[in-house]
């Protein structure tokens, strides 16, 4: 069960006007499972996506990549999305893009575009070739249940060791224009910024331009699934996409207006929620904790000590057995990076418990009550370095014995 998350109901996950997605069981990895996805895309639509920094990044990362570069040529906008479940068409080498190209060949032909004008994505194993027959073949019955109402059992489609669909909707009145949103998420391991084993789809209805889309999704992905991790691992395949579909009468194309910063605010708090139940339903998770460090000098600072924190096993694991052994995470600060970090200036909350005082214990902070807040599900750990006013906030969950036995059973 995810920390604090309950599964979301089909009921509040709303449509969004120029976009119909459809599912198929294509028996992928696994029989009788949802593991084919197809959204398909009003012509007036604009996407933007940001992508794994992993240089072994899959087959199906490279095909989109190259066809999102391809926007402005002779191919037109983009079409559909197509998602395989089950297999993550990485390290495939030739084989595999041809794989992903096939995909984009076989279903532009069942919707009459061209196969420049669809983006393709896969989640699973590293390491295995993509059964593309199985996954052709799926296709026409992924088509034939395309709906704009199918979100829900969309976000189910795109599961791989998730213990749950991650789905959320939105809204926002603009200028008198209420613009709806809803997105999906995907990932519970192998989670890290930059981004994570996840894939991400977030759609709104406003009409977007392209270099306005390009700005949001890399601001949204900034501000939320570049702030979270469960265990360090960067994956080969991980993909959040922003659509604008058109559909409604606003119109946006200037980042330095008061309709953008609405947008804006509402898209990252709607990709934040999705990025947030990513780590709530951690592999194994039991917590959900909060990394906030202030008063940095910059921002990279900040975010070395907070990931630096997020990935120690040592004090993921004192979490996980509620532990109040926290001279690990002074030790996580220590080593984080920050060669001129003058430590006795530095104080550490544990939620409203003091623990650490011009870096050293607080003179006043009781065991007992580091024990209280450890044994709660969701924390806050607060380090103030007092050399500046940058901040950042992290996301992360505890490390505990189901997540050595999941990763160890992945392919059984």
């Amino acid at each position: 069960m995810a920390v604090n998350s309950p599964i979301p109901l089909a009921a509040d996950i709303k449509p969004v006007a120029g976009i119909a997605l459809g599912f198929a069981e294509a028996g992928i990895k696994k029989p009788n499972r949802k593991d084919l996805l197809v959204m398909a895309l009003a012509p007036t639509a604009t996407v933007a996506g940001v992508f794994t920094t992993n240089r072994f990044c899959a087959a199906p990362v490279q095909v989109c990549k190259a066809h999102l570069e391809s926007l402005h040529m002779a191919a037109g906008p983009i079409r559909a999305l197509v998602v395989n479940t089950g297999n993550a068409n990485a390290g495939t080498g030739d084989a595999g893009l041809a794989a992903a190209n096939a995909t984009c060949a076989a279903l532009a032909e069942l919707l009459q575009c061209e196969p420049a004008q669809i983006l393709p994505f896969s989640t699973g194993v590293i390491l295995e070739p993509l059964p593309i027959e199985r996954l052709v073949a799926g296709l026409p019955a992924a088509i034939s249940n395309l709906k704009e109402d199918n979100w829900f059992a969309a976000a189910e489609a795109i599961m791989t060791t998730d213990t749950q669909p991650k789905a959320a909707s939105s809204s926002v009145t603009i200028n008198g224009i209420r613009v709806n949103m809803t997105g999906i998420s995907k990932g519970a391991g192998m989670i890290k910024p930059n981004m994570a084993t996840m894939l991400g789809y977030l759609a709104l209805d406003a009409k977007v331009s392209q270099a306005v889309l390009d700005h949001l999704v890399k601001q949204a992905a900034d501000k939320s699934f570049n702030c979270i991790t469960i265990d360090g691992d960067t994956s080969t395949n991980d993909s959040f996409m922003l659509i604008a579909t058109g559909a409604s009468a606003l119109e946006i194309n200037d980042i330095d207006t008061p309709e953008y910063q609405a947008l804006s605010e509402t898209v990252i708090a709607l990709a934040q929620k999705l990025a947030h139940m990513i780590i709530r339903d951690g592999e194994g998770a039991t917590k959900f904790i909060s990394i906030v460090v202030e008063q940095g000098r910059d921002v990279e600072e900040c975010r070395k000590i907070a990931y630096s924190i997020a990935h120690s096993p040592l004090v993921k694991t004192a979490f996980f057995a509620s532990d109040p052994n926290l001279g690990r995470i002074l030790a996580a600060i220590g080593y984080a990076g920050v060669n001129d970090l003058d430590v006795s200036k530095l104080n550490m909350y544990l939620d409203d418990v003091w623990v650490a005082k011009n870096g050293g214990r607080n003179p006043d902070y009781r065991e007992e009550d580091g024990q209280r807040v450890m044994q709660q599900s969701e924390i806050t750990i607060r380090v103030i370095l007092a050399r500046g006013e940058a901040s950042t906030t992290v996301w992360t969950c505890d490390l505990s014995h189901e997540y050595v036995s999941i990763n160890a059973d992945y392919r059984s």
